[in-house]
């Protein structure tokens, strides 16, 4: 998806002017507009009806990094994409009919990691940063206090109830979020046999990589797909992208081809060609490494030389095979890139991949009953990423602030701050800070540290993808933030996300809409499935 800047720069000429109604299928906004338009929603809202129904399917969305003012600006962006002005855009999952607040916290840190986060989305328990499907009374990094202190996530559960089970990510599939899906280990970055500590070896911690092939439960995992293929590699074995570099694994296994031999009907591929070419009902194992580490931006998707899949395409695929399964499915779908856009401070990126999340949820909508699927769109923490200034309507969201004159009316000129330079709507409260780089630099920590307001951004293409936003406190990277995040739910069970709520709450809520029930045993300090 290769997006317009001569368009989005356009967008600042016109400022507000010329939004008779756009994206309001061409219904002028006179204030008549505005109130019957707020009578509608009401109505809308009032005929809803709680699904009783239980869940068949489960599919969890997860925009990693994906706080409200991700959601918001994306949702500008995609809209100013078309033409609109874009504030007026909803995206796909928005359109979702219950909605709530989760609290991200880890059980040792007030601003999160993905892993805390993610283990308690799957397992209903909160725990500590830096550890996956493990308890909090584990240090992190010691294998040996880990031991038993294992917590059975939903992917798990679904596997034991019958159900066909399925991951897909644009980063890693032994990256945080993926691997708290079917992994237990103290350390999150444990990702292939490579990376174990000697400590870890002795006391038999199993590297992330491998847990997923060695998957115990049911049939084993249906779906695998991301990026990734380091870890699951031998280091005899060249990378078919780039030949100069090879696996990372010391113990010499080929994981990929394992998985072949391990399942029946089973198929690796690692370029989208072998991908377009699997047949959903042929195909019931598919594993897909399309990366040696995280798959392409979205907005470098086409210059990948092996070719990839989108992430709405991978969403597509599994779906079309875990369906073939009568008991249902579960699957988990994560926007991960968007979390590392945010870490370069690289808004242009964080925003493209979000709309490619939207696409996937689109996708999804469009092939599940939505009777006896239950759709969940989440976050498992957010960016200190800020949409400030007083911009007037339909202002490029990725431009110079541009406001309104005394009248109300938009100036087209750059608002100037008290130093007289202009600034972005978009920015960092820290980071790397500003860089213009082009394509093929680093673009996830950029040029050398440029924070507070050191450069005139006049000159500069604002909307260009290798723009990295201001930033004010200088850091190597930009870090996650502690406000809540969004979940947006439809289907059975959906009507449970309502209010504010800890995070772990979105496991019960999936585990009681599919009807997996287990128990928790107060003697050994862990869930069991019921006798």
């Amino acid at each position: 998806m290769k997006h317009s800047r001569t368009m989005i720069l356009a967008l600042a000429a016109v400022g507000g002017a010329g939004l008779g109604g756009a994206g309001h299928a061409g219904e002028a906004e006179t204030p008549g507009y505005w109130y019957h338009a707020g009578q509608a929603a009401v109505a809308r809202l009032a005929s809803r009806r709680p699904g009783q129904g239980r869940a068949k399917n489960v599919i969890l969305f997860v925009g990693d990094g994906m706080g409200i003012s991700t959601v918001t600006a994306a949702r500008i962006l995609e809209g100013q994409l078309r033409g609109e002005s874009g504030e007026e855009n909803v995206l796909s999952f928005e359109t979702l009919p219950y909605t709530a607040l989760a609290k991200t916290y880890n059980t040792n840190q007030q601003t999160p990691d993905s892993a805390g986060t993610m283990t308690a989305m799957m397992t209903g328990v909160k725990t500590k940063a830096g550890v996956i499907g493990v308890d909090q009374t584990v240090a992190r990094g010691d294998c040996a206090s880990s031991r038993g202190k294992e917590l059975v996530t939903f992917l798990e559960q679904a596997e034991m109830a019958g159900k066909a089970t399925g991951v897909v990510t644009t980063a890693r599939l032994t990256h945080a979020t993926p691997a708290a899906t079917y992994a237990h280990t103290p350390e999150r970055n444990w990702e292939d046999d490579h990376d174990l500590t000697a400590e870890a070896r002795a006391n038999g911690c199993k590297d992330i990589a491998r847990q997923l092939i060695e998957f115990p439960h049911g049939d084993g995992i249906e779906v695998a797909l991301g990026g990734g293929r380091r870890s699951f590699w031998p280091r005899d074995l060249a990378d078919p992208e780039d030949p100069g570099k090879t696996g990372e694994r010391d113990d010499g296994r080929n994981l990929a081809e394992e998985w072949v031999q391990r399942y029946e009907q089973a198929a690796f591929v690692w370029n989208k060609d072998q991908f377009d070419a699997v047949d959903p009902r042929r195909v019931r194992h598919l594993l897909g490494l399309f990366d040696r580490s995280h798959m392409e931006y979205e907005a470098d998707r086409e210059y990948d030389t092996g070719g990839e899949p989108s992430l709405a395409e991978m969403t597509g695929k599994a779906i079309d095979i875990l369906a073939q399964n009568r008991e249902g499915y579960f699957l988990m779908v994560e926007a991960g890139r968007i979390d590392h856009g945010h870490h370069a401070g690289n808004a242009y990126r964080a925003l493209t991949d979000t709309i490619e999340l939207a696409e996937a949820v689109k996708t999804a909508l469009a092939k599940v009953d939505r009777e006896e699927t239950l759709i969940i769109v989440t976050a498992d923490h957010s960016h200190v990423f800020t949409i400030a200034g007083y911009p007037t309507r339909g202002n490029p969201i990725l431009g110079l602030v541009a406001g309104n004159d005394s009248r109300g009316e938009p100036t087209g000129e750059p608002a100037r701050a008290a130093d007289g330079l202009p600034y972005t709507t978009l920015g960092y409260a820290n980071g790397r800070g500003f860089a213009m780089l082009e394509r093929g630099g680093d673009t996830r920590y950029g040029e050398p540290i440029a924070t507070g307001r050191l450069v005139d951004l006049s000159g500069f293409d604002t909307g260009d993808e290798g723009f990295h936003q201001e930033a004010l406190v200088p850091l190597g990277a930009e870090t996650h933030a502690a406000e809540d995040v969004a979940v947006y739910a439809g289907g059975p069970g959906a009507w449970l996300m309502r209010g504010v709520l800890e995070q772990n709450v979105i496991y019960h809520v999936m585990a009681r809409a599919a009807g997996i029930a287990g128990r928790w045993d107060r003697d050994e300090g862990r869930w069991r499935a019921r006798d």
